[in-house]
């Protein structure tokens, strides 16, 4: 993901580095993390805290610390008034030794998210996404409104921190009724990410996401998943006609009545697309002008929770 769209951006810090987050943190925007381990890094660690006070030492809203040494893995805690609670380990590690790497921490209400580009979502949790990948989501020990600075030190070279404020489609009906359709203003680009929430109906036979373009007939990507039957079909739909479709699967990721998260990545040749965090399957682009797809549109058996693009 580029830092191009940041609000803010820290070039080449000299580690350790702590600065203030501009303007807090809020629902939906997004910390990205670009970098490089060092061959010889045993640890670093990435805080968000709630000022930078050393005595007392100030709340640490999320403490994230990818270990080398020792088993591999990554731990992840909270510090409140002087006392560290309980450590969640991930055994795990998507970093590597001499290798770049992208963090991306999304924000959502509850929670921190992290993936490889470590993405971390906050949603009663922070989720955690690195290069790509889906990592670990940490629930919110904090009050998000508390939390104001950013750390990083330990092993690690930083070539650029970017704080993207939230992104969200704007709906055309202003809420998330169904069916739906967003605007995407700028059109789609590569390394963005589209990521859909909600719940599959009791009774269900199929739903539809399209991504199409505003200024002709013409769908970029089609999904169609049929809950009956197993099949989850995907298609373009360009001058006026239907494509060849696509219906390899490992697995059917859908039931009646349960929650899912699908994510959409859009890359510089294909869609990469996720459903509950497991990657499922890839369609090459049919629609080269990727900033001519413009509009999200969803329909069928389902209740949406949330739709972002970032």
């Amino acid at each position: 993901m580029s830092v191009a769209n940041a609000k803010h951006t820290v070039l080449n810090p000299v580690i350790p580095y702590t600065g203030p987050i501009p303007g807090g943190l809020h629902p939906g925007e997004i910390i990205i993390i670009q970098g490089t381990v060092p061959p010889e890094a045993d640890r670093f660690q990435v805080d968000l805290s709630s000022g930078c006070s050393t005595k007392p030492r100030s709340d640490v809203a999320l403490h994230f610390s990818p270990r080398f040494i020792g088993p591999p893995s990554v731990v992840c805690n909270s510090l409140l008034r002087e006392s560290w609670g309980k450590e969640e380990t991930l055994h795990q590690l998507p970093y590597k030794r001499g290798a770049p790497f992208e963090t991306i921490i999304l924000v959502h209400k509850d929670a921190f998210k992290a993936s490889e580009p470590t993405l971390i979502r906050m949603e009663a949790s922070i989720n955690l996404c690195i290069n790509g990948t889906h990592l670990l989501e940490y629930k919110h020990k904090i009050p998000l409104n508390r939390v104001d600075t950013f750390s990083i030190s330990g092993n690690v070279r930083v070539h650029a921190i970017g704080y993207i404020p939230n992104s969200a489609i704007f709906s055309e009906s202003g809420d998330l009724s169904l069916p739906y359709k967003g605007s995407i203003l700028k059109g789609l680009s590569p390394g963005q990410h589209i990521t859909i929430k909600g719940q599959v109906s009791m009774y269900p036979h199929s739903f539809t996401v399209n991504l199409r373009s505003s200024r002709t007939e013409n769908i970029a990507l089609h999904l169609n998943p049929h809950m009956k039957s197993g099949a989850f079909i995907r298609n373009s739909y360009l001058s006026e006609s239907w494509g060849q479709e696509e219906r390899e699967l490992p697995y059917f990721p859908f039931l009646s009545g349960e929650y899912f998260e699908i994510l959409i990545l859009c890359q510089p040749h294909q869609f990469k697309l996720a459903v509950n965090g497991s990657h499922l399957f890839e369609f090459r682009h049919r629609v080269q002008d990727l900033g001519s797809i413009d509009q999200l549109e969803i329909m069928g058996d389902l209740e949406l929770d949330d739709v972002k693009l970032w």
